[in-house]
C-alpha cells in the first residue's frame, strides 16, 4: 500500500507541476496548429504567429509563445524547458510561474517584430524561446553562487547591470543561427537576468 501511494503522490506532484503544464500546453497547442495548417497554412499563419502590425491580431501575442513551426522546434524548447522549468518552480507558485513564462514570451516576440521592422518589413514570430531564456536567466540571476560571485567582483551598480547585459548577449550569440529569434531570445534572457536578480518569483 506504501508503494501505490508513493506512486500517486509522485503522479500528483508532476500534475501540479507547472513546467509539465506548460508542456501539455504545448502539445495541444502544436496538435491544434497540425490541424489548422492541413486545412489552410494561411489560417494557422493568422491565427499562431505574431506579426505586424500586432493589433491587427493581438490574440497571437499569447498563441505565438507555445505554438512551434515543427517537431524540431518544439523538442528542442522542450528540454531546455525541462531543463530549468524545474528548477525554478521550486521557488515560486504554479501562478507566479505561469505569468511569468507568458508575460516575458509575449514582450520577447514583440521586442523581435518591432526591432526586425526598423532595419526591414518586420519577422514573424512564433515559439517559446524567448520565455524559455527568461526562465534560463532567471535561474542563473536568482542563485547564491551568482550573488557570491557578484558580492566578489569590485563592481558598481551599473557595471553590474552592463555585465548582465554583455551576459544575455553572450548567450544570444550562442544560439545564433538562421531563422532563430535572436531579439527575442536576447530580451527573454535579459528579463530573466533582471527578475532573478530582485528575486521576482520568490514567494
Amino acid at each position: 500500500m506504501s508503494y501505490q501511494s508513493d506512486e500517486l503522490d509522485s503522479g500528483s506532484l508532476l500534475a501540479g507541476s507547472p513546467t509539465v503544464q506548460t508542456l501539455a500546453v504545448f502539445l495541444v497547442v502544436f496538435a491544434l496548429q497540425t490541424a489548422v495548417r492541413f486545412v489552410s497554412r494561411s489560417l494557422a499563419f493568422g491565427l499562431f504567429v505574431l506579426a505586424s502590425p500586432v493589433s491587427v491580431r493581438p490574440w497571437t501575442l499569447l498563441a505565438s509563445v507555445y505554438a512551434h513551426a515543427n517537431v524540431t522546434h518544439l523538442v528542442s524548447n522542450a528540454i531546455v524547458l525541462v531543463l530549468v522549468g524545474f528548477a525554478v518552480e521550486r521557488v515560486t507558485t504554479t501562478w507566479r510561474y505561469h505569468a511569468f513564462f507568458a508575460t516575458v514570451g509575449m514582450l520577447a516576440g514583440v521586442s523581435q517584430v518591432v526591432v526586425s521592422g526598423l532595419v526591414g518589413p518586420g519577422t514573424p514570430v512564433l515559439g517559446a524561446s524567448g520565455a524559455v531564456f527568461g526562465l534560463l536567466g532567471y535561474l542563473i540571476a536568482g542563485n547564491p553562487v551568482t550573488d557570491a560571485v557578484m558580492g566578489w567582483l569590485p563592481l558598481g551598480g551599473r557595471a553590474r547591470v552592463a555585465l548582465l547585459f554583455g551576459l544575455a548577449a553572450g548567450a544570444t550569440l550562442l544560439t545564433a543561427s538562421p531563422g532563430v529569434a535572436l531579439v527575442a531570445h536576447f530580451t527573454g534572457f535579459a528579463l530573466g537576468l533582471v527578475a532573478g536578480r530582485v528575486r521576482l518569483l520568490r514567494v
